[in-house]
């Protein structure tokens, strides 16, 4: 059973006000999301979510479409921007050194695990433009292996059009998520 000290009630409270008021409906309404293999998602338990990265709306995406919240590495950079860095680290993220084997996020992320937390970790450490994983990291496989818990593939098209160099309202474009293997 997941240890519910992790979370402040505020922040949970706030993370299912989000995903339900603005995630939600703008992944369903605005960029007509569809989602496949949600019944492979377990309600509850230690969970590790591996997946693409093509844009900043995936970690509110991805955490929608499974159901249940989910926390991510995020690099170190993000946490100093003053509204985003609060923002973020409310909904459960905690930071990581990139171009290292960080040991604190790597010890965060099991801790999550051990207390029953679903855990994100995008695949390939950083965004690429089209969303594919050319160079997979080991992080995930490590994680896994060291937790033994399972890990849950989700792939998410159509985020990396979204935002697109000069524009300042995100572009109504239509996003699909898999979950689990076919």
């Amino acid at each position: 059973m997941a240890n519910r000290d992790r979370e402040p009630v505020v922040s949970l409270l706030l993370y299912c006000l989000f995903k339900w008021l603005v995630v939600s409906p703008g992944f369903h309404i605005y960029f007509r999301g569809r989602i496949e293999g949600v019944h492979y998602v377990p309600s509850k338990g230690p969970l590790l979510v591996v997946a693409n990265h093509a844009s900043d709306f995936d970690p509110p995406m991805v955490s929608s479409c499974v159901r249940r919240p989910v926390s991510y590495m995020a690099k170190e950079e993000l946490f100093r921007v003053p509204l985003l860095g609060t923002a973020i680290r409310l909904y459960g993220a905690y930071p990581v050194k990139r171009g290292s084997a960080d040991r604190s996020a790597i010890r965060e992320a099991l801790k999550q695990l051990e207390q029953g937390w679903a855990v994100g970790v995008f695949l390939q450490g950083t965004r690429t433009p089209d969303g594919r994983i050319p160079n997979p990291k080991l992080g995930a496989a490590l994680l896994a292996a060291k937790a033994q818990v399972p890990m849950l593939p989700v792939s998410i098209w159509g985020t990396e059009h979204i935002i697109t160099k000069g524009s300042k309202v995100p572009h109504r474009v239509p996003i699909r998520t898999v979950i689990g293997t076919r």
